[in-house]
């Protein structure tokens, strides 16, 4: 099980989870009852597909970087096909239980998810990684959840007949989502950035040409900058009442953030400073998901 739970990185799933916990206190906090078959399938299926994705990402990787897999190439590669089966099969089930606004966002997904590192381009290997993983798990995780347990039509109507398809959006609920989203996005962006600072010049050996690599030195006031614009989405989220008042107690948090920021700054390193951006997506999302449950309680 050791060596399973090395190969897919399971301490790096944070960002999917913690996500997905976070949309679940925004529901509570707007008093919307959570479907529990839809919600632990959705869980599950988007589980095995981050799993999957990270496992394939070693895989590829391990060809030219001599990465130990802890198991014969055979059996990595069984591995993923059945972690990508089981994502796909649950996600059908979904689908089942749902619509086809669920079928096209989890293919989009899942797409995604194997295009990452597989394929003539793989998106790793380009200066789109951190727009990618913020999207995707920052802003497709709350959306689907959110989706599956709102009334229908709530965000979109989208309708399919042999001679039309017809999609009508409500802006404001959808922005609401947008807004909620942008901490997960630019937390989850700001890891693979923080990733990528520290190994630029190893991923230019293997002519991998990341975000950093295009920036230089810029790399790292972007970094800051979207610490910065989670902190004002939350202040521009409660002045609208998207979030409830209590969740500015977050801005607290700027204090030991800015902290790590600084220790980063000073120095860009994988073994010593890299987790401070790890530390920082835990304590931001920690305690807005944790004020914005404790919002609900106080309804």
């Amino acid at each position: 099980m050791r060596r399973f739970f090395n190969y897919v990185e399971i301490t790096t799933k944070i960002t999917s989870v913690f996500a997905f916990a976070y949309t679940l206190a925004f529901l509570f906090s707007r008093g919307r009852s959570i479907d529990a078959k839809r919600t632990l399938v959705f869980f599950a299926a988007m589980l095995l597909l981050d799993l999957a994705t990270t496992a394939l990402n070693n895989f590829i990787d391990s060809k030219t970087n001599n990465q130990k897999l802890g198991f014969s190439r055979s059996a990595a590669l069984f591995i993923i096909i059945l972690l990508l089966a089981s994502s796909a099969a649950l996600g059908l089930y979904l689908v089942y239980l749902t619509d086809y606004v669920v079928l096209l966002l989890g293919a989009l997904c899942f797409l995604t998810g194997v295009l990452y590192t597989f394929g003539p381009v793989p998106i790793s290997r380009m200066p789109l990684g951190e727009i990618f993983s913020g999207i995707f798990y920052g802003f497709f995780i709350p959306f689907i959840l959110l989706y599956i347990n709102m009334p229908p039509g709530e965000y979109l109507n989208l309708g399919i007949s042999p001679e039309t398809i017809s999609l009508t959006v409500n802006i404001f609920p959808v922005l609401s989502v947008l807004l909620l989203s942008v901490a997960p996005v630019c937390l989850t962006a700001n890891i693979m950035l923080a990733n990528n600072i520290c190994d630029v010049e190893k991923d230019i050996g293997v002519k991998r040409y990341t975000l950093p690599y295009y920036l230089g030195n810029r790399a790292l006031y972007l970094y800051a900058f979207l610490f910065y614009t989670v902190y004002l989405s939350v202040i521009v989220s409660v002045a609208l009442k998207i979030l409830p008042a209590v969740t500015l107690l977050s801005l607290l948090t700027l204090i030991p953030v800015q902290r790590n920021i600084g220790r980063f700054f000073k120095v860009q390193d994988k073994n010593s400073t890299f987790m401070t951006a790890i530390y920082n997506y835990i304590i931001i999302m920690g305690a807005n998901t944790v004020l914005i449950f404790a919002g609900g309680l106080m309804r």
